[in-house]
């Protein structure tokens, strides 16, 4: 092969990173960069399952994150030498199992649309001696059929076959030396783990996680059982049992106080001793796919740290029937921030100062726990009865994030969404310090910083938006202090590198040192021991006047349960989402 300029490629060293848009997924592999065109082809094929030979059209991602075809040895080098001087973002292509009608038409069925990073939601799959490996998470024991280790963590703890369904870790499945076949009966001897005596074990089968041991007891998981003191779960009028433990009969429904695309919320009260919780009931015929169960789970696990911190809304505890999951968690009954700027317009420097410090706290416990939150918002801060915040919604989170470490969705609210993930980069825990600075902006100022007052309908779309995000300087009020725009600016640069708060190790150090917080006693606010600027007023016994009524006006019911569409539900994938606190558990005993 000829020599090329720049990066090693002469096959001895520069592997490239592959990443192959087709059909809904996004197949992952690793390639020497000094393979020929008619071997990508055939590679590539074999990836997608398509005959050897079937026509296809290939367009790789440039800088720009424009299409470009490849069609030529001289077309593929030069993708291979930019892939291989952006070695983490790796060669994205998109995959056309046709050719156009003519040169220089789109392939059937290819829209431009497809090439905007988040345009749609693909399923990434990891291709290794002909595996395709999925990530996922295994709510019971699970051992690697790699290295026998027990396969562990929080997120999606490892890697599953969608074909033979071998689970490994994934730091092993670029080691399986197994080609894959995609109906394996049983497993290698060599890859059964060591496994207590006493330990009930189940063989895998099609029916189960994948290929692997998995343990069905958790007697080493130090778990107290209280399920000779708790009651079933029944669902609605059908008397269903699927949890042992809190259900809908140990609580009294009082009012729908929020609803989401997924979700709807309600105020209730467990019985046993009068304590009010809001419980986010989930439909599970609208958990459609793995992505849509992880978030789920991650929720759960979010919720379940989130206990810990003063300024994050905690988990009480988690039950399911046949047809919906629920979180039953803290009640925070004074309002969220959407709400008291809708009556204020904006907010005094102070207040702003104190909430945001206190969300400042939020964020970095969760950045300490490897978690970027991703859904900072007016909606979702939420202000309790003393006027203290805490953060709430963690479906958007990304759990099991490392020093350094980056990912790459393309999520969030869009009048909060970073520059950086608008540009389709890697990112880390900076977007969630970009979007403190928007929310500050709209507290202090009283708008969003990317307004967009116009008759032109071409300038109201969210494209505009981004576009806006992007490209348009921030012009700060003049009636703002100079501390309070010197820290809108540095969280509102659009570099993340140059970010306030996105400094490595002193990222959070250099946020309570900067002058605007300079009044602020770090020490007593995280132990909420500072004094709020705001009450929320609770006029009733719920703090209902602190929603809106367009919620609270709805009947409390849920709808009956349709036996065709729970038919549908494969139950299996909701193993393990049942959960008590602890900690609120030992509390509510001494009550």
């Amino acid at each position: 092969m000829p020599s090329r300029t720049g990066p090693k490629m002469d096959g001895s060293g520069c592997r490239v990173r592959l990443k192959a848009h087709y059909s809904g997924d996004i197949l992952i592999t690793s390639l020497d960069a000094a393979m020929t065109f008619d071997e990508l082809c055939e590679e590539v094929r074999e990836m997608c399952s398509l005959r050897q030979g079937h026509p296809l059209t290939l367009k790789w991602v440039d800088n720009e994150g424009d299409p470009c075809t490849v069609s030529s040895q001289m077309e593929l080098e030069e993708a291979f030498r930019l892939a291989c001087q952006r070695r983490d973002e790796g060669l994205i292509i998109h995959v056309f199992p046709s050719i156009p009608e003519q040169p220089g038409m789109p392939c059937p069925g290819e829209d431009k649309s497809i090439y905007r990073r988040g345009a749609r939601r693909w399923r990434k799959l990891y291709r290794a001696n002909g595996h395709l490996f999925q990530a996922k998470r295994f709510n019971r024991r699970a051992y690697c059929g790699q290295c026998s280790e027990r396969i562990w963590g929080l997120a999606r703890q490892g890697y599953r076959c969608i074909n033979c369904k071998l689970l490994v870790h994934k730091r092993c499945h670029v080691l399986v030396p197994l080609t894959c076949k995609r109906h394996m009966d049983s497993v290698m001897p060599s890859q059964e783990p060591a496994v207590d005596d006493k330990d009930d074990v189940d063989l895998p089968s099609e029916d189960t996680d994948g290929i692997a041991y998995i343990s069905s007891t958790r007697k080493h998981d130090n778990i107290k059982d209280d399920s000779e003191d708790l009651k079933p779960v029944i669902d609605g009028m059908d008397g269903i049992k699927i949890s042992q433990g809190l259900g809908l009969q140990d609580f009294d429904l009082i009012r729908v106080i929020g609803r989401g695309s997924y979700a709807k919320v309600l105020l209730v009260r467990l019985k046993k001793n009068d304590q009010m919780y809001a419980m986010k009931v989930v439909k599970k015929d609208l958990v459609h796919d793995d992505e849509d169960i992880d978030w789920v789970q991650t929720e759960k696990h979010v919720f379940e740290q989130a206990s810990s911190n003063p300024f994050l809304v905690g988990l009480h505890s988690c039950f399911q029937t046949t047809s919906r999951l629920f979180l039953v968690i803290e009640y925070v009954n004074g309002g969220d921030l959407m709400f008291h700027m809708q009556r204020q317009r904006k907010l005094p420097e102070e207040h702003a100062r104190f909430y945001a410090a206190e969300i400042c706290i939020a964020l970095n416990f969760l950045h300490e726990r490897g978690i970027i939150y991703r859904d900072l918002k007016l909606d979702n801060v939420l202000l309790d009865a003393d006027g203290h915040i805490k953060l709430t919604d963690y479906g958007m989170c990304k759990e099991g994030l490392g020093p350094g470490d980056t990912t790459s969705t393309f999520c969030g609210t869009p009048n909060y969404i970073a520059p950086e993930i608008l540009r389709g980069e890697e990112y880390g825990f900076s977007v969630d310090w970009w979007a403190l600075g928007v929310l500050m902006f709209e507290m202090m100022a009283g708008r969003s910083p990317f307004d967009i007052i116009t008759d032109n309908p071409d300038m109201n779309t969210e494209d505009y938006l981004f576009q806006v995000i992007l490209e348009k300087p921030i012009r700060i009020p003049r009636f703002l202090s100079v501390k309070a725009s010197h820290v809108l600016k540095g969280f509102l640069n659009k570099d993340p590198k140059e970010r306030l708060g996105c400094r490595p190790q002193t990222g959070f150090s250099d946020i309570k040192s900067h002058a605007f917080f300079r009044s602020i006693d770090w020490d007593l606010l995280e132990k909420k021991q500072a004094l709020p600027p705001f009450q929320p007023q609770i006029t009733d016994e719920y703090g209902l006047d602190n929603f809106d009524t367009q919620f609270t006006s709805e009947p409390v019911q849920l709808t009956p349960d349709d036996e065709d569409v729970i038919k549908r539900i494969d139950q299996s994938e909701f193993e393990g989402f049942e959960y008590i606190n602890p900690l609120l558990l030992s509390t509510e005993e001494s009550v």
